[in-house]
């Protein structure tokens, strides 16, 4: 991984899994990192543990809750008022498997609220800072079942039925509609930032927390062990997309071995609708009503 010394990176769901390893390598690599997590006891113990594994790394915590937009808010005038550009944005935290349908403090389905609205508003709020640095980044962590058939946008919400797995492959194909949309409206922009989703392929996250305890066993056994790869290697494509020369804007990466479960980090195939522009743009409008945060584009050259 190529030095990162001079760049400030800000990691969502850090305090554990696949973030706790991404800003724990990228500390390691020289960067400044922001520790985040819903829980600021939480965020501030992860950042220590951080701190005493890697003496001297620049890591700082800060509350950060995705499903709350007042939060997100906070945080990022809590980030302007410190006036440093952000060269790295990993939209990491996720959720999956709510057993029954539950709103976010904005009244959003739960999973899709977490994993793609609160991301898509963070992001907006955080653009003036990402835009004010030399090579920006944005890599939104997404999943392998993003190209599933469950994983479409008729109901976004789940307002009519709500099946756990659904709402994720849901949230999951809204964070790679999200990725390349937002790709799409900075080329338009003119703006150089890089925008590109990952899936880390099969790992005993803690995302199987809302689970039932056979399931999270048969996940440590299956996604340990069997087909799946360990935490440490699960962050590897969010690693890759955040540092490696030579990423492709708009590009989806992931595990390259057998089933894309576990291996070597490269480019993957996109979801076959992440090909449907008019399916991003619509998202992305309808994300705006509802988050009420509106993209601040510098005006598009001549």
């Amino acid at each position: 991984m190529p030095r990162q010394e001079g760049r400030l990176a800000v990691v969502t769901g850090a305090t554990g899994g696949i973030g706790h390893v991404t800003a724990l390598e990228l500390a390691r690599a020289g960067a400044e990192v922001v520790v985040t997590g819903r829980d600021a006891g939480k965020a501030r113990r992860a950042a220590e543990r951080l701190a005493g594994e890697l003496p001297g790394a620049r890591v700082r915590p800060d509350m950060l809750d995705l499903a709350d937009l007042a939060s997100l808010t906070g945080f990022a005038h809590r980030m302007e008022h410190v006036g440093r550009p952000v060269d790295l944005l990993v939209n990491n935290a996720g959720v999956m498997g709510v057993p029954e349908r539950r709103t976010t403090k904005d009244g959003f389905e739960l999973t899709l609220g977490t994993n793609h609205l609160g991301h898509f508003a963070l992001t907006g709020r955080l653009l003036p800072l990402l835009l004010r640095a030399p090579d920006p980044r944005v890599v939104t962590v997404s999943a392998a079942i993003s190209r599933s058939p469950i994983a479409e946008l008729s109901d976004p919400q789940s307002t009519h039925r709500y099946r756990p797995m659904a709402a994720y492959a849901k949230s999951k194909l809204a964070n790679v509609l999200f990725a390349l949309e937002l790709q799409r409206r900075a080329d338009a922009a003119g703006a150089a930032l890089t925008s590109v989703a990952v899936h880390p392929g099969g790992s005993p996250t803690g995302l199987q927390r809302y689970a039932s305890r056979p399931v999270r066993v048969l996940a440590r056994l299956v996604l340990g062990h069997v087909v799946g790869q360990s935490v440490a290697d699960a962050a590897g494509p969010s690693l890759y997309a955040a540092t490696a020369p030579g990423i492709v804007p708009a590009g989806f990466y992931g595990p390259t071995g057998r089933f894309e479960q576990r291996g070597t980090p490269g480019p993957v195939e996109l979801p076959d609708l992440a090909g449907d522009a008019g399916l991003a743009r619509t998202l992305w409008e309808t994300s705006e009503a509802l988050t009420r945060v509106h993209y601040p584009w510098p005006a598009p050259p001549e």
